[in-house]
């Protein structure tokens, strides 16, 4: 593989984990960033397919929803050119991520921090957010990422968050979770992309670290859950230390 023109920075993770939220906030953090989110590789509303098990209802929550051949030429693209393809236009932007509960003054100390990038010869920063990026089924992707974020989060609060949203602006329209949406399909979807990255398959439990590293994904610290303040320290220091060897 060609040496990218951008460092590809990934965050993953259960739906309502607060990806977009920290895309945002780093890009808004580290100078010459940009966000691009799986959801605007989402399938025209006709093909997203159906899940049977959950009583027929549309599944945006799997793999088979998303345009994977478009997103990953995107991805490339970025590589190669250090750039977003200039004909996209996203539609995920118009979704609202709700309140985001972070220290300001810690927001405003990392972006003074990070204005030394502006001075130094580093690439630009691509941040891709999506809720199904490191599974198997999605090894060509991951493997275009150079740093991997995943977030993590417990089923409750997952569960809390998502069905607290009004709905999402799709291709074709607007879309709103049916009542048991995320029992029936986001959580176990989850799980079935995801279980083999934990011990016994437990997502909420303890990860596999060997495996994990051996990806070069790097998961967020149990310390930092339930405080977006604290991922966004984490994942700062992360994408720090992947900028300074490229510096030297």
């Amino acid at each position: 593989m060609t040496e990218s023109k951008a460092l590809i920075v990934g965050i993953s993770g259960v739906s309502s984990s607060g990806k977009t939220t920290l895309a945002r906030l780093l890009r808004d953090i580290f100078p010459n960033s940009f966000v691009l989110h799986e959801d605007d590789f989402y399938k025209p509303d006709a093909e997203i397919p159906v899940n049977e098990a959950a009583g027929g209802v549309a599944d945006w929550d799997c793999l088979e929803a998303i345009n994977l051949p478009q997103f990953e030429k995107a991805l490339s693209h970025i590589r190669e050119h250090g750039m977003p393809p200039p004909d996209l236009v996203s539609k995920e932007d118009k979704n609202s991520v709700g309140q985001v509960d972070v220290d300001r003054i810690v927001v405003d100390d990392l972006e003074w921090k990070a204005g030394r990038w502006m001075f130094e010869d580093v690439p630009p920063i691509a941040i891709i957010d999506g809720f199904l990026m490191y599974a198997e089924g999605m090894k060509e992707v991951r493997s275009l990422f150079d740093v991997k974020l995943l977030l993590r989060t417990d089923y409750q609060t997952a569960k809390a968050r998502r069905e607290a949203r009004s709905g999402y602006v799709t291709l074709e329209g607007f879309w709103e979770d049916p009542p048991g949406y995320v029992d029936k399909v986001v959580w176990p979807n989850y799980v079935k992309d995801h279980a083999f990255l934990f011990k016994d398959g437990d997502v909420e439990g303890e990860p596999k670290q060997d495996l994990l590293e051996q990806l070069n994904i790097q998961a967020m610290p149990p310390a930092t859950q339930g405080s977006m303040t604290e991922v966004l320290k984490w994942a700062f220091d992360v994408l720090e230390a992947a900028l300074s060897p490229r510096d030297r």
